[in-house]
């Protein structure tokens, strides 16, 4: 992984603590819990597609060039 991936990893799961943080402290304020949970997965689905697309970005670096034969 490069080190732009690894930037990229390390601040998706910065993400997903400050929404952990954030979860707590609405709790923490009275919020139902299955208000905060509804909450929480609303947040974390953008969190999802990022590391899939960042997953999917490594996945064809990795694959290696098709380069046609010199045979002809």
């Amino acid at each position: 992984m490069s080190t732009m991936g690894y930037a990229y990893a390390f601040l998706l799961i910065l993400q997903t603590i400050l929404i952990g943080v954030n979860a707590e402290n609405l709790l923490q304020q009275g919020d139902s819990p299955i208000e905060v949970l509804i909450w929480m997965i609303n947040q974390y689905i953008p969190v999802l597609k990022q590391a899939s697309n960042l997953q999917e970005k490594q996945k064809k670096s990795l694959l290696p060039t098709h380069r046609p034969s010199e045979d002809k």
